[in-house]
C-alpha cells in the first residue's frame, strides 16, 4: 500500500531529520564558540564545521522535499519548486559525500605512519592543502547543484507536461528516462569518493594495527594500545556506515526508474540515517565534543 509506505516513511524520516539536524547543529555551535574563544581553527575543526553545515542543510531540505512529495505532491508541479529542491538537495548531498571522504583521508594522513616520501610530504603539507580541497569541494558541489537544476528544469519544462493531472510519482518515473547522463555523473562521483575512503581506511587500519602490535610487545598494559583499539573501532564503524550509504546511493539511482516497490522507501530511510549516525560517531570519537555533549545532556 503506497499510502501506508508514505505515512510510515514520513514519520521515521521526520525523527531521523530532527536527530540529524540537532547533532550537526551541536557540532557547528561548539566549533563556532571555540573559534570565538581561540580566534583560530585547526584543520580538523574546519572540516568538521563544513561537514556539519552541509549535513544540517541536507537534512533540512531533504525533509522538506519528502514532506511535499508525500503530503502535498501538487506543490511540486509549481515551477521551479521541483527543480530547486532537486538542485539544493544534490548540492548538499554532494558536499556531504566529499567532505566526509576528505575527513577520512585527512585522518589517514595525520595518523598513519609510513616511510614513503610522498606520504611524508602530504603529512607535512596537509594543513595547507585541506583549505583548497574544501574550496574545491564547495565549488564542485555548487556546480553539480546548478547542473542538476538545469537538467530538471529542461526535463520538466520541455519533456513533461506538468499541467496534466495525474500521479506525481508516475510523472517522476517518466522524467528519469531523460537523465541517464546525470545518473552516470552521480554514480561516478560516488564511486571516486568511496574508493578514496576504502584506500584510506585500509592504509590507516594497517598502520594502526602494526603500531598496536609493537606496543603490545613492549608493554602488556599500555594506554596507547587502548587508544589505538578505540581508533580502529571508530574507523571500522565509519567504513561500515559509509559503505551502506554508498550502496544506498547506487540503489537509489537504480530504483528511481522502478515503480510499485517498497525498496526505495527503505533506501531513503538508510540514507537519512547516515548524516546523524556518522555525526554521532564523530562526536564520541572527539574527546572535546563528547565531554560537552555529555555535559549538555
Amino acid at each position: 500500500n503506497v499510502t501506508t509506505y508514505n505515512a510510515v516513511a514520513m514519520a521515521i524520516i521526520t525523527l531521523q531529520t530532527f536527530a540529524g539536524m540537532w547533532i550537526n547543529a551541536f557540532i557547528v555551535s561548539v566549533l563556532c564558540v571555540s573559534w570565538v574563544k581561540k580566534r583560530s581553527f585547526n584543520t580538523n575543526e574546519k572540516i568538521l564545521l563544513l561537514l556539519g553545515c552541509s549535513r544540517f542543510w541536507y537534512s533540512c531540505i531533504t525533509w522538506v522535499f519528502t514532506f511535499l512529495e508525500n503530503i502535498y505532491p501538487l506543490c511540486l508541479y509549481v515551477s521551479p519548486t521541483l527543480q530547486t529542491l532537486f538542485g539544493i538537495q544534490s548540492l548538499f548531498n554532494f558536499s556531504n559525500l566529499w567532505v566526509s571522504a576528505f575527513l577520512f583521508v585527512f585522518y589517514c594522513i595525520k595518523i598513519a605512519n609510513f616511510r614513503n616520501t610522498f606520504f611524508i610530504y602530504l603529512k607535512v603539507r596537509i594543513d595547507k592543502i585541506v583549505p583548497w580541497l574544501m574550496l574545491a569541494s564547495v565549488l564542485l558541489s555548487l556546480s553539480y547543484g546548478i547542473y542538476v537544476f538545469e537538467v530538471m528544469d529542461e526535463v520538466v519544462c520541455e519533456k513533461i507536461n506538468c499541467t496534466t493531472p495525474g500521479n506525481f510519482r508516475k510523472q517522476r518515473m517518466g522524467i528519469n528516462e531523460y537523465i541517464f547522463t546525470l545518473f552516470f555523473l552521480s554514480g561516478f562521483s560516488y564511486a571516486i569518493a568511496f574508493i578514496a575512503v576504502i584506500c584510506s581506511a585500509l592504509l590507516l587500519l594497517f598502520s594502526l594495527w602494526k603500531h598496536k602490535c609493537k606496543m603490545q610487545t613492549k608493554s602488556a598494559k599500555n594506554v596507547s594500545v587502548d587508544a589505538h583499539i578505540k581508533a580502529v573501532k571508530s574507523i571500522i564503524s565509519f567504513l561500515l556506515i559509509y559503505s551502506i550509504n554508498f550502496v544506498c546511493l547506487i540503489l537509489s539511482l537504480v530504483y528511481r526508474v522502478k515503480e510499485g516497490s517498497g525498496v526505495p522507501y527503505f533506501i531513503s530511510l538508510l540514507q537519512h540515517a547516515f548524516p546523524s549516525v556518522h555525526s554521532i560517531i564523530l562526536v564520541f570519537s572527539n574527546p572535546k565534543l563528547e565531554k560537552i555533549l555529555l555535559r549538555t545532556l
